[in-house]
Parts: C-alpha cells; sequence; structure tokens
C-alpha cells in the first residue's frame, strides 16, 4: 500500500509507546516529518487493514484501496485529532465510516435495487438468529462462501446491520432509502440468505 509521506518499500518501524506519544507523532507529521509518516503508517496499517478486510469479506478485492483511503483521510485531517482517543481508535473510526460509504454506496445503486425490489412481497420465513450466524466461529467460513455468492445489496445489507450493528432506521437515513425499502430488502436478503445456507 503507497501512502502519501511513506517511500515505497520503507520497513516498518517499531515504536516505543513509553517514549513516543500519540501527541509527539501527530505533531511531528504536521511538520512533514516523512519517517513520522512511515511510522504512523507502519504502526495503524495491520489493525486497520484486519478491521476492513473483516468488514468487506468475500470483497477482498476492495480492501486495498478503502485502507488507502482510510490513511489519506486520516493524513489529511490530522489537524483535528484532539487527543481524547488513541490514535489507533481515531483511525477505527475513519475506518468504520469508509465501510459504512461502501455499505451506502452499495444500497444507492438503482439498478440493482430495483431489480431485487421487484421480486414480490416480503418471503415469510421462521426467525433466525442472524447475529449467532455470523458470529458462529465454526461457520464463519460457510457464512463467507454464502455471502460470496449473494448479490451485492443483500451481502451490504446484511453485513451493515449484523456486523455493523446497525438499525433498519439508521441505515435507511444514510443511504437516502424509506425504512420500509431497507427492511423489505433486509427481508430477501436474509431470505436468500436462509436458502444457499440449507442447500450447503
Amino acid at each position: 500500500m503507497t501512502v502519501p509521506g511513506m517511500a515505497p518499500g520503507s520497513q516498518r518501524i517499531v515504536r516505543d509507546p513509553e517514549t513516543h506519544s500519540d501527541a509527539e507523532l501527530v505533531r511531528a507529521i504536521l511538520q512533514r516529518d516523512r519517517k513520522a509518516t512511515a511510522e504512523f503508517v507502519s504502526l495503524y496499517s495491520d489493525a486497520i487493514y484486519a478491521y476492513v478486510r473483516w468488514r468487506l469479506l468475500p470483497r477482498t478485492d476492495l480492501v486495498e484501496d478503502l485502507v488507502q483511503g482510510v490513511f489519506v483521510a486520516a493524513l489529511g485531517s490530522l489537524t483535528s485529532f484532539a487527543g481524547t482517543s488513541s490514535l489507533r481508535t481515531w483511525l477505527l473510526g475513519i475506518a468504520r465510516h469508509k465501510v459504512e460509504d461502501y455499505y451506502r454506496e452499495c444500497l444507492r445503486q438503482p439498478a440493482a435495487l430495483s431489480d431485487l425490489e421487484e421480486q414480490g412481497d416480503e418471503p415469510q420465513q421462521p426467525p433466525v438468529d442472524y447475529d449467532e450466524v455470523l458470529d458462529g466461529a465454526k461457520r464463519q467460513q460457510r457464512v463467507l462462501n454464502v455471502l460470496a455468492g449473494l448479490p451485492e445489496p443483500y451481502r451490504a445489507v446484511l453485513l451493515w446491520r449484523y456486523w455493523e450493528k446497525r438499525s433498519a432506521r439508521d441505515m435507511a437515513a444514510q443511504s437516502g432509502k424509506t425504512e420500509k425499502a431497507i427492511e423489505r430488502l433486509l427481508a430477501r436478503a436474509r431470505h436468500e440468505f436462509r436458502l444457499r445456507w440449507n442447500e450447503g
């Protein structure tokens, strides 16, 4: 991953938290210290990559660009870092917003959603604890395989709802859809997930 201020092929720098604070690192980056920028990326890239990858699976092809976007956004807004949380927590907040932007964009694609919405009324199914399904360690790979086969809006709405713990109301407000439309999409996505899960 290439990030502004970090030379290609730069080696990882290990920072001793006892001798450097987040505030000192931010101050050095703002003074255009290239080593500090490289240190910043080196320190936090693994955590941000893991966070983003987990939330975009199985779309691993999108992870690198989104992680780069997180660091570009962070470097562009470092002056707003108040130090009320750790740099890691602050970066994870930016990453969460970037992931939600991806989910939102998936739900805003009119062609994909209109095709899916024309499939009729919401299917009636017995309740399933989708939190348990998505969180079960033993089922993780199977969940990813099922998600990989779903249409992108279905995958995004399930990930946003169950991995990010967002309500249909929040998702509607952020995607520009009605709450009812999000609930219908969730019902169809759950139905399709269940069908594919049972087939496996």
